[in-house]
């Protein structure tokens, strides 16, 4: 409890620092992130360019690796060195984790401001929010469970995007047969998880996932449903090419777009790469859900604000925060980065089939309850919980681990890292 408040007169402090910036201070901010691939550097540039038209002086600190693990080391380095940067790029639990240690600057004086509490689902509102204030702002929306096709390829063996695992499959196996690879594939710890958790959803259904996933169930993470995935990713397993271990996920999508895979399963900033390379959905390649009864996994990347000393960073912090959340952003970043806007509000008009249908199936998610934090993303678990998947899934796929005894490591694993 000491902690604690001392955590609550520390955000106070900020909040008050915050809200007291100078006018006359020149906004800087050195932004933490991993948005370093073509879809996500055009997203990013754009709010750079944003901030600095707005009089900022931007400081960029990328750090390459997609899924943000490389980051979160760096981050921490970072703040154990008093060091912190103004921005940085988290999300989920892990903002909570950041705003319980009393790391994060209040945000609700601009929050009040522009109406978030108005304009952002309550979902979205309860992943930034830590004890009713909001400590980060979200940026976008991303679908994790999507196949992205290429429909000639497909076409050369009579398929259409398969709707079931079992047609899912056949249609591999068709695709094997006629010398294409079915399945392009990164094989880095982060990437092996973004399938898992799909194959979970779609083989034990939305309740299944949420025991498994999010309540961490030990009976349903001892079931034989949850063998029956191990199962699937084994023959996951056997339709990605030779090459895929340490495969970026941008270059797994570039195999799509040349025609050198059939599929991808990746959540929607892989749509950001077939933007940036012109290519046109519903023609060049096709997006779709996989297969799950209407299930939606939730990623969603956001800003938190950390504390820093100085007038001009703080200015900084705060013109960020507007900027990040107003609809010209919103609208202007996720159409680079081929998410949907966090705010409900943004026109649909510049937005292609592939994200109005993902706006769609979010609010019919939204209202049937099948809208669900991703694991493997960073939005249900977080930290060991999270790794003991990411360890167990990627160890399953890159050996002979029978079903049955990943099942067995899986349970050990959860239990170790609660």
């Amino acid at each position: 409890m000491k902690s604690f408040a001392k955590a609550l007169v520390s955000a106070a402090a900020i909040t008050a620092a915050f809200n007291a910036a100078p006018l006359q201070a020149d906004p800087k901010a050195e932004v933490l992130h991993y948005w370093t691939s073509g879809g996500e550097a055009k997203a990013v540039k754009a709010l750079q360019e944003a901030f600095s038209a707005r009089g900022g002086e931007w400081v960029d600190a990328p750090v390459a690796g997609g899924g943000g693990d490389a980051q979160a080391a760096v981050l921490r380095a970072r703040v154990l060195a008093g060091d912190p940067p103004a921005a940085v790029q988290i999300k989920g639990p892990n903002i909570q984790e950041w705003a319980e240690a009393g790391a994060l600057a209040d945000l609700s004086g601009v929050a009040s401001a522009q109406n978030w509490d108005g304009v952002l689902p309550e979902t979205i509102q309860n992943i930034v929010k830590y004890e009713g204030n909001y400590v980060a702002v979200p940026v976008n929306v991303h679908r994790v469970d999507w196949i992205w096709a290429n429909p000639e390829v497909l076409a050369k063996v009579g398929a259409g995007v398969p709707t079931t695992w079992d047609e899912f499959n056949a249609t591999a196996d068709k695709l094997l047969a006629a010398g294409i690879i079915p399945l392009a594939h990164g094989g880095q710890p982060w990437q092996d998880a973004t399938v898992f958790e799909t194959v979970v959803l779609g083989i034990g259904g939305v309740d299944f996932y949420r025991k498994a996933l999010v309540d961490l169930d030990m009976d349903a993470l001892g079931s034989d449903t949850m063998v029956s995935v191990f199962d699937q990713m084994r023959k996951m397993r056997g339709y990605v090419d030779p090459d895929f271990p340490g495969r970026d996920w941008n270059l797994a999508t570039a195999m799509v777009m040349r025609g050198e895979a059939a599929m991808q399963i990746m959540g929607d900033w892989a749509k950001g790469e077939f933007a940036a390379a012109g290519k046109v959905p519903g023609k060049d390649y096709i997006c779709a859900s996989t297969p799950s009864e209407n299930g939606y996994l939730l990623n969603s990347d956001s800003f938190a604000m950390f504390n820093v000393k100085g007038d001009d960073l703080v200015a900084g912090q705060n013109l960020l925060a507007e900027l990040i959340l107003g609809t010209e952003f919103q609208e202007t970043f996720n159409l680079f980065k081929g998410s949907i806007p966090a705010r409900t509000d943004v026109p649909r008009t510049e937005f292609d089939d592939c994200a109005i249908k993902s706006m769609d199936d979010m609010v019919s998610a939204a209202e049937g309850g099948t809208l669900l934090g991703s694991m493997a993303h960073e939005i249900a678990q977080a930290g060991a919980v999270r790794g003991a998947f990411i360890d167990i899934a990627t160890a399953h796929f890159n050996s002979d681990m029978s079903s049955q005894d990943a099942v067995e490591k899986l349970v050990k694993a959860i239990k170790l890292a609660q």
